[in-house]
């Protein structure tokens, strides 16, 4: 698979990722975190907003991975 065509695929599926998680979270605060206090509702939201990094950063490597035989 050519580096243009992972970075298109990549890129469609890190649109989808982002929106899909966003709610998530969203619904995961609203349903469990909005009662509690608001240092918990703070670890919360600032680890549900940095977590999507993980995911995000790896299918960049993998989009940015050079084609086979052209290094």
């Amino acid at each position: 698979m050519s580096q243009n065509i992972r970075k298109l695929i990549g890129t469609a599926v890190m649109a989808v990722f982002v929106i899909v998680y966003a709610l998530f979270a969203m619904l995961l605060g609203a349903t469990f975190v909005s009662s509690s206090s608001t240092l918990v509702q703070t670890i919360f939201y600032g680890i549900a907003g940095l977590a999507w990094v993980i995911p995000a950063g790896l299918l960049i490597r993998w989009m940015a991975k050079p084609d086979p035989g052209m290094q």
